[in-house]
């Protein structure tokens, strides 16, 4: 989560050397942003998780969360923990 004022506002004011982003408050974000213009800010399409390592671990993830849910037993990592009890927030 970014709040892309005060990011602005601590790059400009050198607070802050630098940020890479790949998401922004609005998506598409506007052209007109100031981060895609200022030469302290790298951008990337949503591809910062996309390393062999991390993409791998989470296919590893997702195996073992539907091995648990075959051997009737809850997922690993429950999206709604709350969905199978019934109970909502």
């Amino acid at each position: 989560m970014v709040n892309e004022r005060a990011l602005i506002d601590a790059l400009q004011a050198r607070r802050i050397a630098g940020a890479g982003l790949d998401v922004f408050e609005v998506e598409p974000t506007d052209m007109a942003n100031p981060l895609l213009k200022m030469e302290n800010v790298i951008t990337l399409p949503h591809v910062g998780s996309a390393t062999d390592a991390t993409r791998q671990a989470m296919v590893d993830l997702a195996v073992e969360n539907v091995v648990a849910v075959l051997a009737g037993k809850p997922p690993l990592t429950p999206v709604n923990p709350d969905a199978r009890s019934g109970r909502t927030a």
